[in-house]
């Protein structure tokens, strides 16, 4: 079935609006009109089953038959802060994966080896391509929520992580401390994975991140790509702490 977002104000009651390029999507490509059913989420983790009453060149207007009770978002809250890699695919690539496995924000960073160099203007359009890219997966992967991308930030500005979060930053000469033991000790809500570009972090930025609350530990014997290390990262967390791999409640499916 086919599966939509909307903001909250779209639905009144009962009634869900569809407006902008989902409405070519539905009534040109998909070639979907009244008495057809598809799933809507709000963005904010409420998801329903809906009839579609009227579609036009502007508008799909839909009714709302139930609301969809099977948990479709994580019990842990990730967020991955990536060091932007050189090449537009691999970001393209990360955020695609991640948002599939259910992760909640991912924050693009610059770091000391990060060989991209970005102005306001191309951050920006960056920042809008992987946001398009996270909405086309959720819709893909029927999540209830579209992870956030945040503006690209420096290393420096990184805030310090709450005490009660699980903070890692899988690095390459860690070798006392393997990122599944971590997991497996911890009983927490929060993860925030930081990843570093191609060539990885400086001993200095590792310093910095201990500092604010990181713990560095190895994702095993193996060097990973910076692309396979944050899915890599986050699928762990999801599978240690969060739903991947476990039975699904088959209500509404």
């Amino acid at each position: 079935m086919n599966h939509f977002f909307v903001t909250p104000k779209d639905i009144r009651e009962d009634q869900v609006l569809i407006t902008g390029s989902d409405v070519g999507h539905i009534t040109r490509s998909l070639r979907l009109s009244a008495k057809d059913k598809i799933t809507v989420a709000d963005g904010e983790g409420n998801k329903y089953l809906v009839e579609l009453i009227r579609t036009t060149n502007e508008v799909v207007e839909g009714q709302i038959i139930e609301e969809i009770e099977r948990k479709v978002e994580s019990t842990v809250e990730i967020t991955l802060i990536q060091g932007v890699p050189k090449r537009k695919k691999k970001m393209d690539l990360i955020v695609q994966k991640c948002t599939e496995l259910g992760i909640d924000k991912i924050i693009p960073i610059i770091t000391e080896r990060t060989v991209v160099k970005l102005t306001d203007k191309k951050a920006n359009k960056r920042q809008d391509r992987w946001q398009k890219i996270a909405l086309e997966a959720a819709k893909q992967s029927r999540r209830a929520k579209v992870p956030t991308i945040a503006k690209i930030k420096d290393f420096a500005q990184m805030p310090a992580v709450a005490s009660d979060d699980l903070a890692l930053i899988p690095w390459e000469d860690e070798d006392t401390t393997g990122i599944k033991e971590v997991m497996q000790e911890q009983n927490v809500s929060k993860v925030v994975i930081l990843i570093g570009p191609e060539g990885g972090f400086s001993q200095s930025e590792v310093n910095q991140a201990k500092k604010i609350g990181f713990k560095p530990v190895s994702l095993g014997a193996r060097i990973l790509r910076t692309e396979t290390a944050g899915i890599t990262a986050v699928a762990l967390a999801q599978y240690e702490l969060g739903d991947l791999g476990a039975m699904k409640q088959l209500i509404n499916s």
